[in-house]
């Protein structure tokens, strides 16, 4: 889908309040309500825009650790992967996965209360997932960027 100006503005506005009025992001992009909510309802039929939500802290709800974990697997049989991914998602604690390439084939963001937690979380689930070679876990000290998307200009 090629988006226009237009479309990157709105998704900016979006980006930074999801909750924002389609008045505000007119006002914000130089549209007026009914050709934003058409590009809007455009890009959410595209794909572009997946959904909206809201950014809790974390730690408000008692997660004050983040660990990234490495792994490695015995197998790299589709079917070792598809069931490796399946029992992740079954994980609440795990918010990420991503397959990678390098001296690891996974990398998850995992988000827990403290130690005790984590090693909670390894003996009942993570280490219970069948094919797991190795593992590393680096837990995060501090968030140096988290960033949104940027949406500086027109696709091509």
């Amino acid at each position: 889908m090629n988006l226009d100006k237009f479309d990157l503005a709105i998704l900016k506005v979006l980006q930074d309040n999801a909750r924002a009025s389609l008045n505000d992001i007119g006002a914000a992009v130089g549209l007026s309500s009914t050709p934003c909510w058409n590009r809007i309802k455009r890009m959410e039929g595209a794909g572009v825009i997946r959904g909206y939500t809201v950014d809790i802290d974390p730690a408000s709800l008692g997660f004050m650790d983040t660990v990234i974990v490495h792994v490695t697997l015995e197998s790299h049989s589709e079917e070792t992967l598809y069931e490796f991914g399946r029992a992740l998602a079954q994980i609440p604690e795990v918010l990420e996965a991503f397959l990678v390439s390098g001296d690891y084939d996974y990398y998850i963001r995992i988000a827990v209360r403290d130690t005790r937690d984590y090693e909670r979380l390894l003996r009942e689930q993570l280490y219970r997932i069948p094919g797991i070679r190795h593992s590393k876990s680096c837990f995060v000290l501090r968030r140096l960027k988290e960033t949104k998307l940027p949406l500086t200009g027109p696709q091509g």
